[in-house]
């Protein structure tokens, strides 16, 4: 059947049709079905016009089939059937028994504060499943969720869309890092010795930062060594090159755990922002993103 003669049929009147061949009266369909015995009749005037049969013959005071009635009544009642079960049928996900594939995305930063313990997590509670991280950010977000690149975006401030859900993840801030043993920088750094030493820049355009937006409010200058797209490869300047690099705290956390890099605050204020995670609007009813987004959650930040 195609779109054209979907069109041409009202499914209603497979109810209709259902409730006369169980009640055998077009007044008692009519009750069952909390509609006028009018609406009703006109119901089967169209359905027997449908189907080029009268389909129901008053004898002795019932409605009885004819025999197109009868040969039609098994699939007209199947197919009512199916499209209830299909209509009202829950979509289950059980992390232990899924080979699903989930992909997220994020900066990398995240990738170093979060993904590790979500990957570990899923490991004990999903072995089957699949993480796929992609690389985004809040200029190519939106763009990938909508085109279905991504299932699940983890992103720092504010992206309020009426097709995303949000969900808070938390909230993080700046921190300053370096190798203090090898360059002897002292723990804490004040604003002077912020910019005597010289810096290691990460940001998407590699040509300013959150930093040198700060700095411009305080009408100050700061000398920046290198520039950087990403971060796994940062410690490895601060260790050859005498110098910080701010960036963000749950990221500098990570980082100074598995390396012989420190951090201390920023001798300013950058304030702090918050940590969402976003989904279409349209798969709000998936369950397998539901328990996802559960787990995010409590790995935190």
């Amino acid at each position: 059947m195609n779109f054209i003669d979907i069109k041409k049929i009202d499914y209603n009147l497979a109810v209709v049709f259902l409730a006369i061949w169980s009640e055998r009266s077009v007044s008692k369909a009519a009750d069952k079905l909390a509609l006028s015995q009018s609406a009703t009749s006109a119901a089967l005037t169209r359905l027997r016009e449908l189907c080029q049969d009268p389909l129901f013959i008053r004898m002795q005071g019932t409605m009885e089939p004819t025999s197109r009635a009868i040969a039609i009544q098994p699939a007209v009642e199947q197919s009512i059937v199916q499209l209830h079960q299909s209509l009202t049928q829950t979509i289950e996900f059980n992390p232990a028994l899924s080979d699903r594939q989930f992909f997220i995305g994020m900066s990398d930063d995240f990738e170093l504060a979060i993904a590790p313990r979500l990957s570990k997590k899923l490991a004990e509670q999903a072995p089957g499943v699949s993480l796929i991280y992609r690389q985004t950010n809040r200029h190519r977000v939106e763009q990938m969720l909508e085109s279905g690149q991504i299932e699940l975006a983890v992103i720092a401030g504010e992206l309020s869309r009426p097709w995303l859900e949000e969900t808070p993840l938390g909230e993080s801030g700046y921190a300053c890092v370096y190798n203090s043993r090898k360059w002897g920088i002292k723990y804490p750094i004040d604003l002077d010795e912020f910019l005597r030493i010289p810096h290691i820049r990460i940001s998407f355009s590699g040509t300013s930062g959150e930093v040198d937006l700060h700095m411009k409010k305080l009408n100050r200058t700061r000398h920046v060594h290198t520039s950087l797209t990403h971060f796994s490869s940062l410690p490895y300047f601060l260790n050859e090159i005498s110098s910080l690099s701010t960036i963000p705290e749950h990221a500098a956390r990570v980082l100074c755990q598995h390396s012989e890099l420190q951090q201390c605050p920023t001798p300013f204020d950058m304030g702090r922002y918050n940590v969402k995670i976003l989904r279409r609007r349209t798969q709000q009813a998936d369950p397998g993103l539901s328990w996802l987004i559960n787990a995010l959650i409590l790995c935190g930040l």
